[in-house]
């Protein structure tokens, strides 16, 4: 059963037991339309339709329609029997592109639901997340990362602590304080990790720029050696 036919025999139970309670007087309107979880007025019409018709007059007559768009019963019996006879073991891409150009006009989804329906087709497995969130691969010594912070380290003075870091294993290779983060700074953290672990793939570094008065500005730069 359809969940809107489930809500629809909820709603029917829900109003034999909150009109009882209000022909009995044990409930007001307003008690018996919120028991239902409608407003006053709605109940009303509920009441309006459930004394001239009894229950059938509560029932939502568009569940009980079908859909004028609804695929007649020749037609997918048709499609069904084009793909077991002419296509089988064809997926759905590949038999729903030979499914057009021969003159068909329904969608994808629906050539799939039908095969589906029918057992024809088997459903195939979900895919998952498409992203999933996993360490970074070890590769030591492949990009490097290279970054200062200006700090007072010690009363009354302040100094540019350079770090040169492996981005992959997060290995710090260098430190060093400065009086003001540059070029001379990051090429002393670069040669420390050419002597120590040899030539690295890239550098990712963060230099300020001298400018004319504060704030200084940063330049993000790539540095690649291959």
């Amino acid at each position: 059963m359809k969940r809107a036919k489930v809500l629809q025999e909820i709603r029917k139970m829900r109003f034999e037991e909150a009109f009882g309670g209000w022909t009995e007087e044990r409930l007001t309107q307003e008690e018996a339309a919120r028991l239902i979880g409608v407003c006053e007025r709605t109940f009303r019409r509920y009441i309006d339709r459930y004394e001239g018709s009894g229950m059938e007059g509560l029932i939502d007559k568009r569940i009980e329609q079908v859909s004028h768009r609804r695929a007649p019963v020749d037609e997918v019996m048709a499609l069904v029997d084009r793909y077991q006879t002419r296509y089988p073991g064809w997926n759905v891409k590949h038999f729903h592109a030979w499914y057009r150009q021969e003159g068909g006009e329904r969608s994808y989804t629906w050539v799939k639901n039908i095969l589906q329906h029918a057992e024809v087709m088997k459903k195939s497995k979900a895919r998952g997340k498409h992203r999933r969130r996993r360490e970074p691969a070890p590769l030591p010594c492949m990009m490097l990362q290279q970054d200062g912070s200006t700090h007072e380290w010690l009363p009354d003075q302040s100094w540019d602590l350079i770090v040169t870091m492996d981005d992959a294993t997060n290995r710090h290779y260098a430190m060093q304080f400065v009086d003001e983060e540059g070029t001379v700074s990051s090429m002393q953290g670069v040669l420390v990790v050419n002597a120590a672990e040899g030539l690295f793939c890239s550098l990712y570094t963060r230099i300020a720029e001298p400018t004319i008065g504060p704030p200084r500005k940063r330049a993000i730069r790539w540095i690649r050696t291959t």
